[in-house]
């Protein structure tokens, strides 16, 4: 067994980021992902081995992950990868790593807690922008006021954009449905159901729910039943997105989801090196419990994408 890991789905927008700031750091991952010439030339780049293999290859895959400590995972959407990989580390003794927000996934891995325990294997999905920057929050709000029954988190990106892989996560999204948390459970609601106003530091700016990774996450870390995540960068599309959820069995369609695929593969290249550095995330968390005590702060971050490059790697290292 190597002490290096193994970084699958390498040379994606993210995957990339990581891999060359892993370069940066000293650390030596193996590259790995489906694609064997993409993989032969950021290998070459950046003078690292690599692995070209299908996660559907399941004895290629267990044969590959017996050689190393742990997987960070970075091919999305998630909901289509995530299985596969967690189960192959189950069977060979790979921690799992990922950079996944989507509900659903934190909800299947989790899941996976006594067959984990089991093998000894730790599954730690979200180790990015979702939910690192977020969770912690949610916990240092939950300490300020432990008796907190109610969490809401408002996240804004400046000078920031999205990645074609996030553009697609999105895509499967399409069908009108949000999530909060509430009385413990997760609960659909109609996407953009609530706009709501919070302070990022220059007074009041309207935030529209949306379907974050602490809906799922949150509660683990703080056992607060109820909690709701908002994205200002929206600010008052609540009503627009409501329009999704009238629209939904029409844009799930093969026909407008293929269209609007091509569009994102065409158009959507993730943010530049120096939206990279320059941009910034501010989040702003708040509690209130049943007496009407309330505690709220506000968490400066690294443009997102470089963010959960940042927060990866820190995971992977320890």
């Amino acid at each position: 067994m190597t002490q290096s890991f193994l970084l699958y789905g390498s040379y994606g927008y993210t995957g990339s980021l990581i891999a060359k700031m892993a370069v940066r750091r000293g650390l030596r991952p193996v590259l790995a992902g489906r694609d064997p010439e993409k993989l032969r030339l950021q290998a070459l780049d950046l003078g690292l081995d690599h692995r070209a293999f299908s996660l559907d290859e399941a004895a290629t895959l267990d044969k590959v992950l017996r050689d190393f400590p742990a997987v960070l995972h970075c091919a999305g959407p998630f909901a289509y990868t995530s299985k596969q990989m967690a189960a192959a580390c189950l069977r060979t003794g790979a921690h799992y790593l990922d950079i996944t927000g989507e509900i659903a996934v934190f909800e299947m891995l989790a899941g996976l807690d006594e067959f984990a325990r089991q093998a000894g294997v730790m599954v730690l999905p979200g180790v990015g922008f979702d939910v690192v920057p977020t969770d912690c929050l949610a916990l240092h709000l939950k300490n300020r006021l432990p008796t907190a029954t109610h969490l809401a988190l408002a996240i804004l990106s400046v000078g920031g954009s999205v990645s074609r892989g996030t553009a697609l996560t999105g895509l499967d999204r399409l069908d009108g449905w949000g999530a909060v948390r509430h009385a413990g459970k997760i609960t659909p609601v109609p996407l953009g159901h609530r706009i709501r106003m919070f302070d990022f530091g220059r007074g009041p700016r309207p935030a529209t729910a949306i379907p974050w990774g602490d809906v799922a996450t949150a509660w683990y870390s703080t056992g607060i039943p109820n909690i709701g995540v908002y994205n200002a960068n929206f600010g008052r599309l609540g009503l627009a997105l409501r329009l999704v959820w009238i629209l939904g069995p029409v844009l799930k369609s093969r026909f407008v989801k293929g269209r609007l695929k091509k569009v994102v593969m065409a158009r959507v290249k993730g943010p530049t090196s120096q939206q990279n550095r320059e941009g910034k995330v501010i989040v702003v968390g708040e509690v209130k419990d049943g007496e009407g005590r309330t505690a709220s702060a506000r968490l400066e971050c690294p443009e997102a994408y470089q963010m959960t490059a940042l927060t990866a790697l820190a995971a992977v290292e320890k």
